[in-house]
């Protein structure tokens, strides 16, 4: 077994394309034997969280003897870590579940839903992707993917299902549908803004950004993006969001940042954003704390590691700067998670930032991951993580100062409330000439 660190590991991973290693010999029971005695020896919560974990083992290792696949053993894991009830536990597919199913998921749609009630709906349209050319539009509601309908994908989410929690089961449910390989075509209905019911057949291409692969873990694609922003009394803002924490974000978070330097406040945009490398919050925030105070503390089994904002007194060009002492706004919604949500928490909590939108994942435990012995890749909770308050954002999430309901209406109609809501109170914090 091989180990490397990644902590609040992105949870973009438990559907994200199959590792490029193929499986090995099935090696079932071995797997499963290591997957349990990993979990025994390093969850931070030596009562399992309430799991039986010698009883579990027992229960379980008979099905995982009789697995005849990979998939068939993927499922006795999963049923596995599920008992645990904690975000950061998955298994990364080293192959396809089964001989012939296709495993490549590196073409996207160029669109992005979320849950709004019981519809999955459009809330962005990358311009350049291949739903805008076929004419996709923000706040049309998905009714079926590839001839099969959104409500039966959705099935397993009822009126009991938190919504915070349904909000991560949806998009999971869809998103192995919505992607495929690269240039490959998926028909989708719509249910558009203007009631028409409509057929659009979209090209997946090859997701944007800066491929990023980080151990054994798929690539990932960061992306940074920058815009100016007038504020509603004519003030100057940045806004700056990036779609998964790695170390890649830093120099253009780092340029966005001297840009917008003397700007009247700046809005850090993290919806959609499910984590990453947590240490880089240390990093990030010192552009805006000039003062070495933690934003939260990791606790292990053993130890304990304080978050302590690393300030950012040198720009990429070597001058000497100051830290940016304008308001912050930070933006998150239902996918927002893991590392996101520790460093939104983490600002809320010594109040340097403000957060608008939506409750955050509530999934917030730092990871490492684990080659296991038939080649798949485990990720598994190491710690928990609390605000400098003690507030734990594992289960809760993080809850905004002002939350900003996201509607199917804003969407249609191209409005941003949540980003409007930031904006105006950056008006209310500015410093006037």
């Amino acid at each position: 077994m091989i180990r490397r660190a990644i902590l609040a590991a992105a949870l973009a991973c438990a559907g994200a394309p199959s590792l490029a290693v193929r499986a090995q010999a099935p090696q079932a029971v071995e797997t499963f034997d290591a997957t349990w005695q990993i979990v025994r020896d390093s969850l931070f919560d030596r009562t399992f969280n309430g799991a039986d974990w010698d009883q579990v083992r027992a229960e379980l290792r008979p099905r995982a003897e009789a697995a005849k696949t990979a998939g068939e053993l993927r499922e006795v894991l999963r049923d596995m870590l599920g008992r645990l009830g904690l975000s950061h536990f998955a298994v990364i597919p080293s192959s396809p579940d089964a001989p012939g199913a296709d495993a490549d998921l590196h073409g996207e749609p160029g669109f992005d839903v979320r849950l709004i009630g019981r519809d999955l709906v459009v809330s962005s349209v990358d311009p350049h992707g291949g739903a805008a050319a076929a004419g996709v539009r923000p706040g049309s509601i998905v009714q079926a993917i590839g001839g099969t309908p959104t409500s039966a994908m959705l099935a397993d989410i009822t009126d009991r299902t938190p919504e915070r929690v349904a909000q991560l089961a949806a998009w999971r449910a869809v998103l192995t549908r919505l992607r495929g390989p690269a240039d490959s075509k998926v028909e989708i209905a719509f249910a558009e803004p203007s009631g028409a019911t409509v057929t659009r057949t979209v090209t997946r291409r090859t997701e944007p950004g800066n491929p990023v692969t980080v151990g054994h873990l798929p690539t990932m694609y960061v992306r940074v993006q920058a815009d100016a922003a007038k504020t509603p009394a004519g003030g100057q803002a940045g806004v700056i969001g990036f779609n998964v924490w790695m170390s890649t974000v830093d120099a253009p978070f780092q340029q966005a940042i001297d840009r917008f330097r003397s700007s009247d406040g700046i809005v850090i945009d993290l919806r959609g954003n499910p984590g990453g490398l947590a240490a880089m919050i240390m990093g990030i925030a010192g552009h805006f704390v000039g003062e070495r105070v933690p934003l939260g503390t990791m606790k292990t089994r053993d130890t304990q590691l304080r978050f302590t904002v690393n300030p950012r007194i040198v720009n990429g060009s070597g001058q000497r700067v100051d830290v940016f002492h304008g308001p912050v706004a930070i933006l998150v919604d239902g996918l927002t998670g893991s590392a996101s949500e520790c460093f939104a928490g983490g600002m809320q909590s010594i109040g340097r930032a403000r957060v608008f939108g939506q409750t955050s994942m509530g999934q917030a435990l730092p990871a490492l991951f684990d080659r296991l012995p038939n080649g798949d890749v485990l990720i598994h909770a190491l710690g928990d993580f609390v605000t400098a308050t003690g507030t734990r954002l594992e289960g809760r999430g993080v809850i905004p100062d002002q939350p900003v309901p996201l509607t199917r209406e804003d969407l249609a109609a191209g409005r941003d409330r949540p980003l409007e809501a930031a904006l105006a109170w950056i008006d209310e914090h500015r410093k006037l000439p």
